[in-house]
């Protein structure tokens, strides 16, 4: 006889307690030359903030070359390497300070690679930033309607900063992406 599979459980989340570390969302010192603040808020499927989420980003230095050093959990005094880590505050929100990637090839859009982690997923959500100034010409963000076009697209803070926010589910739910190998 045999048994069909039984689907993963969630149990936590953890995300608080385990992974974040010391400047984990520092990839530059803030107020530092050429730093920027990515930040923006978790929302889940009712709309409220998600206290518990984990962001992660990848990125293109500003000369457009993706770092291949290791990370560090320890940032002072360590190579610009392209990731950090910001867990959600209890009001859904994140932050970065990093600086602005350039395009990996010309012609290119510039971008933040995402990944999400929340309660609730059994696995994490993949998805994109946009720079607004290099949202065009882009395969795909040309595939995708204008409403989900623009929620992939960051908002220019008055202070040079960016915001984007990301909706796990519901009417405004951001656009995740799916890789080969990757169960989701």
């Amino acid at each position: 006889m045999t048994e069909p599979a039984t689907p993963g459980q969630t149990i936590g989340p953890f995300f608080h307690e385990a992974l974040p570390y010391a400047q984990d969302r520092e990839l530059v010192p803030p107020g530092s030359m050429g730093s920027i603040r990515l930040h923006g808020y978790v929302y889940d499927g009712a709309g409220l903030g998600a206290p518990d989420a984990l962001v992660e980003i990848r990125q293109a230095d500003p000369a457009g070359v993706v770092p291949r050093v290791e990370g560090s959990l320890h940032r002072p005094g360590a190579a610009f390497t392209g990731w950090g880590r910001s867990s959600t505050d209890r009001t859904g929100h994140y932050w970065f300070s990093t600086v602005e990637p350039a395009p990996v090839r010309p012609g290119g859009p510039a971008f933040f690679a995402v990944t999400v982690f929340a309660r609730g997923l059994l696995n994490r959500l993949f998805t994109r930033v946009y720079l607004p100034e290099h949202a065009a010409g882009d395969p795909l963000l040309d595939r995708l309607d204008p409403a989900e076009r623009a929620g992939l697209i960051a908002r220019r803070d008055d202070d040079g900063g960016l915001r984007f926010d990301i909706h796990l589910q519901g009417d405004a739910e951001t656009v995740f992406l799916t890789f080969p190998g990757h169960g989701g």
